[in-house]
């Protein structure tokens, strides 16, 4: 059986002021990040990667002089109840901004080549407790 968990991250135009996301202060927006999840080792696992995904997003767009006016990332993955082995994560990513979309296109896709955690989970890790 395949459990899932699905997360939201959402920025600037797209944060909801109903009181149900969680927010997070942001270096690149001055309202922060809403956070949507449930609190489960799944659940945190995803954010990490929507997290990822739109503060890379930020991040870039502002290297490149792109203005965003908000970001939602939407994760979800699940796990095989049986083993615990993930069956994959995947991600959609919104984007509100008066830019070409074009460039959002060439933005996201610089952010799909950097974004960290994608890329690691991507890899593989071991993953082992310590001494201390």
């Amino acid at each position: 059986m395949d459990e899932r968990f699905a997360v939201v991250a959402s920025a600037g135009s797209f944060l909801k002021e109903d009181g149900d996301d969680v927010r997070l202060p942001h270096r690149w927006t001055p309202g922060g990040v809403g956070v949507r999840s449930a609190f489960t080792g799944g659940h945190v696992l995803n954010l990490a990667v929507a997290a990822c995904v739109l503060n890379d997003l930020y991040r870039e767009a502002e290297a490149d002089g792109v203005e965003l006016r908000g970001v939602r990332v939407r994760a979800e993955g699940g796990f095989d109840t049986s083993s615990w082995k993930s069956t994959g994560i995947s991600y959609a990513i919104e984007v509100n901004s008066d830019a070409p979309q074009a460039l959002i296109a060439a933005l996201i896709a610089t952010v799909e080549e950097v974004a960290e955690i994608p890329r690691a989970l991507r890899q593989g890790a071991a993953v082992n407790r310590s001494a201390g």
